[in-house]
C-alpha cells in the first residue's frame, strides 16, 4: 500500500524511526482506554500505517486480522496478543525474537 504520508512524522520518534508494536502501544492510555474494544479499536486506528521495518509498512488493520481476542481488560495483555501476532504472521523484525519469546514460554 502506499502511504499518504511517513509514518514517522517529520521528527520521527525521539529523532529516529518509529517501529512495530512501539507504533501501535503509543495509540492506547493504559490509565483511560480499558477495557478496550478491539473492533473500536481497529475502527479508529485501522488506517493507521505501521513500520515494520526500514522497507516494509503495513496497516494496523492488517496487523489485528490476526489479534484473536475481541476485548482486553488491561494493557499488558493487550501488549501480549499484538506482540503474538505480530510474531506469528511474520510483522516482527527484531532479530532472535522467535528465540527470546521460545526461552520465556518454556520457563
Amino acid at each position: 500500500m502506499d502511504w499518504p504520508h511517513d509514518p514517522d512524522s517529520e521528527e520521527g520518534s525521539e529523532g529516529m524511526r518509529k517501529y512495530g508494536q512501539a507504533i501501535i502501544a503509543k495509540k492506547v492510555d493504559e490509565d483511560e482506554d480499558f477495557p478496550l474494544s478491539t473492533a473500536e479499536f481497529v475502527e479508529e486506528h485501522g488506517d493507521d500505517p505501521i513500520r515494520i521495518d526500514y522497507e516494509t509498512v503495513v496497516s494496523l488493520r492488517d496487523i489485528f486480522e490476526n489479534v484473536e481476542e475481541e476485548s482486553f481488560e488491561a494493557f499488558v495483555p493487550f501488549h501480549k496478543a499484538v506482540g503474538r501476532a505480530m510474531r506469528e504472521n511474520g510483522y516482527w523484525f527484531y532479530e532472535g525474537a522467535d528465540q527470546f519469546a521460545e526461552t520465556k514460554n518454556s520457563a
